[in-house]
């Protein structure tokens, strides 16, 4: 309930409004003298900004103010400036070796910088944001490559990809010898046993891995090795190392020989500037992998 009544305060000796509400009068305490000249000031602020700087928006543009500034402006010549110096060091990186990158500080940050932020945007979907890889793609972390780990092999995967569209892409592909109907189930069974034994692990009872070995030798060490050992020249994993990129059990490998998948990794040489490609096979070198 509000008293509309003037009167002073009995403790504070200061005068009310004349608002009473459940028996509480308030006070008319003056603002502190302090506080109204900040507001004051804030006033005079205000209009000294809606004069000297962009303030008033207009139909299709704004009051440019007095002294012309604009964040926008400043944002767009910022913007400029890095890809000017961006293109600069980018020039740098085309004309130098990727031995020469890795040799040179400047070049070898700037290269692992934009290696690391390219590989975030277009490999790590497959490989992994940590490169570690997973079923059917590789780990670019170890030392198992199967086109080769130097940095021009890199270089060149990168550029042309595997099995890919680009006329120069590294190719390598594994005959279904199941679904081609070039081994039986038989064979197909006891090649397995055999491959599974060349990587030290345990074949099933009963089989003859005399036979799997012949079926190997017949089949598969064109390209693995006599030793199974691989052949980067043709992208042919080695059979001992315990790596599979398809999964290392019995039934992984024996699906693997009848149903061969063949993965296939895009030409980046289209898709990105020939910097940022150096800068990935730099960034994919020094992971820890690589030869």
């Amino acid at each position: 309930m509000a008293e509309n009544k003037d009167e002073k305060d009995e403790v504070s000796g200061v005068s009310t409004t004349g608002h009473v509400w459940d028996g509480i009068r308030e006070l008319n305490n003056p603002l502190p003298r302090w506080w109204l000249w900040m507001f004051y000031i804030t006033i005079v602020w205000s209009i000294g900004y809606w004069i000297v700087m962009p303030a008033w928006p207009l139909v299709s543009d704004y009051t440019k103010g007095m002294i012309g500034a604009s964040q926008r402006e400043a944002a767009l010549s910022a913007y400029d400036a890095g890809v000017a110096e961006r293109s600069e060091v980018g020039t740098k990186l085309v004309e130098a070796s990727l031995e020469d990158i890795e040799a040179t500080q400047d070049l070898l940050e700037f290269a692992l910088a934009n290696g690391r932020a390219a590989f975030g945007d277009n490999c790590a979907p497959c490989h992994g944001s940590g490169a570690t890889g997973s079923q059917g793609y590789p780990n670019l972390q170890d030392d198992v490559w199967i086109w080769g780990g130097k940095l021009d092999d890199i270089h060149h995967t990168l550029n042309y990809g595997i099995r890919s569209e680009h006329d120069d892409t590294r190719v390598g592909d594994m005959p279904a010898f199941g679904r081609d109907e070039i081994l039986d189930k038989d064979q197909i069974n006891q090649v397995a046993n055999y491959v599974v034994k060349l990587s030290g692990g345990s074949p099933e009872e009963g089989v003859d891995l005399a036979e799997g070995e012949t079926v190997y030798a017949e089949n598969c060490a064109a390209c693995h090795g006599d030793e199974g050992k691989g052949l980067q020249e043709m992208g042919a994993p080695d059979l001992t190392d315990g790596i599979w990129l398809y999964g290392g059990s019995l039934d992984e490998i024996r699906n693997q020989i009848a149903n061969a998948r063949n993965g296939v990794m895009p030409a980046w040489i289209d898709r990105l500037d020939p910097a940022t490609v150096k800068s990935l096979a730099v960034y994919v070198h020094s992971l820890g992998g690589g030869q």
